[in-house]
């Protein structure tokens, strides 16, 4: 049971992720670094805390005991991680949602999955344990189906017309470091371990990770608050966070942008609740949420009726891709339950 609440709550996470970039849709009359940082301040520095205080007993007392270094070895890599985000919301300006997705997330799947287990050395018990074989088939199945996804999505595209700002020179780049760094999100997790054990010592139970994301998560909107200031003072844009280009919409763009911060943060929160519960083999937990979110958001485009005037030959590659993601999930799931929780 305690395997498949993870799977569960992977599953919230990733349908919380996939759902991130809808309220974007709203926006009007601001720029793209007034928007991001908006919604980067909810995600990244004031829902971690909050939700912290919440949710970690004696929250100040492990923030006393946690070890120096855990706390400086997370920031650092969410650092990384905000540079690999902010590359992933340029990249899709450029490439589109689909191939930045099958790109980013692709390599972000597999890079961290497997490089946690082979730097600390645990990637030969892994390969020879029970169940562990499963795992690292389900992981590169997955990067073959979200490469598919891809694939379907760029065929989308080209059938639609969605050209408009298209730079494959500019966006591929993007989505490469986006990949690579987005990766690190793992690292910064399995760094902050120190600190998560002593929020579970303190009563913190399966909510213990949260205590981790004060530090992932504010290292993350350092990097973001910097680029996105740098932005401002070459566009000259400070002035939007009082007035929209749009009249009336200042409001609602601020709704917006909270409400695509609770949708991150959401994948956060809930990634912390499933990866506590996967046991022997929790470094999965990274593939499982990457693949859970590639499929629930083509899941959620083909609701918001964005397939509907493609070719039967788009949506047939649409639909092998997302099977193909099932059966990873699948075999995942399998694998974890082979090596026992």
């Amino acid at each position: 049971m305690q395997l498949f609440n993870g799977i569960f709550f992977h599953g919230v996470g990733a349908s919380s992720a996939a759902l991130c970039y809808t309220p974007e849709k709203k926006v009007r009359g601001w720029s793209w670094q007034t928007y991001w940082l908006a919604q980067a301040a909810v995600c990244w520095l004031i829902l971690p805390v909050v939700v912290a205080m919440m949710t970690v007993p004696s929250l100040d007392l492990v923030l006393q005991e946690a070890p120096r270094a855990a706390m400086i070895r997370s920031f650092l890599l969410g650092m990384a991680y905000g540079v690999g985000g902010t590359a992933f919301g340029m990249a899709i300006r450029y490439i589109g949602f689909s191939l930045t997705y099958a790109v980013s997330v692709g390599l972000s799947c597999v890079l961290g999955t497997l490089l946690p287990p082979v730097m600390d050395g645990s990637i030969g018990n892994v390969v020879t344990g029970s169940g562990g074989n499963w795992i690292l088939t389900g992981v590169l199945l997955g990067a073959v189906g979200i490469a598919f996804c891809g694939i379907a999505g760029r065929m989308k595209e080209k059938e639609l017309g969605s050209t408009e700002g298209y730079s494959f020179k500019k966006g591929l780049p993007l989505c490469i470091l986006a990949g690579i760094l987005s990766a690190f999100y793992g690292f910064a997790i399995n760094a902050g371990k120190p600190i998560s054990d002593l929020a579970a010592a303190h009563g913190a139970g399966t909510f213990q990770v949260n205590a981790v994301y004060v530090f992932s998560n504010s290292g993350a909107f350092l990097t973001t608050l910097c680029y996105t200031i740098y932005l401002h003072r070459k566009h000259r844009t400070f002035n939007e966070y009082k007035r929209a280009a749009v009249t009336g919409a200042l409001t609602t763009n601020y709704l917006m942008a909270a409400l695509t911060g609770v949708f991150w943060y959401g994948q956060f929160f809930f990634y912390g609740l499933g990866h506590v519960n996967l046991g022997r083999y929790e470094f999965s937990s990274w593939a499982i949420h990457m693949i859970l979110l590639v499929l629930f958001s083509a899941i959620v485009g083909i609701v918001l009726k964005e397939w509907k005037f493609t070719k039967v030959r788009t949506r047939r590659v649409l639909i092998g891709a997302l099977l193909v993601l099932l059966l990873s999930v699948i075999l995942l799931t399998y694998g974890n339950y082979k090596g026992g929780v």
